[in-house]
């Protein structure tokens, strides 16, 4: 089987890496903190390096799953990232929700010197990442989407090529703008709810069945009305993505009213110290209000 690296051992890449050499490959891993590289080899086997260039040598894939562009960047370029320990033919798979300036910059970079690169950004949060049912969209050369796509499956339920460098960082943003609007319809719909002295739970019972139905709605709506925002994707990351879509629109001459109105609201929620909650605390923002 492929020898892996797998770089960036946060929620999303820890049991990710873990789910790959559970299916028999040789994974070798590297994390900023040492500490965590340390328990995930006590956990699941497999090897730790210091550097990304370590962890990249002799290794037929590398993951990568960290935080934004300057990370991304940090590990692949430079003396000791990635790209420096790859051999000819070898290709970086990057995991991150990045903007797809550096995609394309990295693709590029990566090509010169005979490397394949693919931005395959995921959706699911940390219960998909752990349940290995996450969707990864992607974006780069059909050959080199083609010998990776067997190892993302490893831990995804849909894994698909979307088109060229940069769309599978497009596709994202694309979830991220849809995420945006449905929590935030949610939490108003919970605040309603509350404000008229309904029982939250019998109204997400009758309504989930019907149109107003989501994901968001069937695994978030309880502890939402519990008042617990501690169970996935933190709003500061989610500003981070909210951000890059912003930015991305404004290029491509991209419309996002509400988008833009629910990073504000995002804002608040930051404010209101709760940069780490997840993104369902849309509701506590309104309750604040109150």
């Amino acid at each position: 089987m492929a020898k892996l690296a797998f770089i960036g051992l946060g929620v999303m890449g820890y049991p990710m890496a873990g789910h790959l050499q559970a299916a028999g490959y040789d994974v070798t891993v590297y994390n900023r903190t040492s500490t965590k590289a340390e328990e995930w080899v006590a956990e699941h086997g497999g090897s730790m390096r210091d550097t990304p260039r370590e962890a990249a040598v002799s290794a037929d894939f590398v993951m990568t799953c960290v935080g934004n562009d300057d990370d991304l960047r940090s590990v692949c370029i430079g003396p000791e990232g990635a790209f420096a320990g790859m051999s000819a033919n070898a290709t970086l798979v990057d995991h991150t929700t990045v903007s797809a300036k550096v995609t394309r910059e990295l693709y590029s970079a990566a090509k010169e010197q005979g490397v394949g690169f693919l931005d395959a950004p995921i959706s699911g949060g940390q219960a998909g990442a752990e349940n290995a049912v996450l969707s990864i969209m992607c974006g780069g050369d059909q050959s080199v989407y083609s010998a990776a796509e067997p190892i993302m499956k490893v831990y995804s339920k849909i894994c698909r090529r979307i088109g060229e460098s940069g769309a599978g960082q497009l596709t994202k943003m694309s979830n991220q703008i849809a995420i945006a609007g449905l929590v935030q319809g949610l939490s108003e719909a919970l605040h309603f709810a509350e404000k008229a002295g309904l029982d939250g739970r019998s109204v997400v019972e009758v309504i989930s069945q019907g149109a107003a139905g989501s994901w968001q709605m069937v695994n978030r709506f309880e502890t939402m009305l519990d008042d617990h925002f501690d169970h996935g994707f933190a709003v500061d990351w989610m500003r981070k993505d909210l951000g890059i879509c912003l930015d991305t629109a404004n290029e491509t001459g991209a419309s996002l009213p509400v988008t833009a109105l629910v990073d504000q609201f995002y804002k608040d929620v930051q404010k209101l110290g709760g940069g780490r909650w997840d993104t369902s605390s849309l509701l506590k923002r309104l309750r604040a209000i109150d």
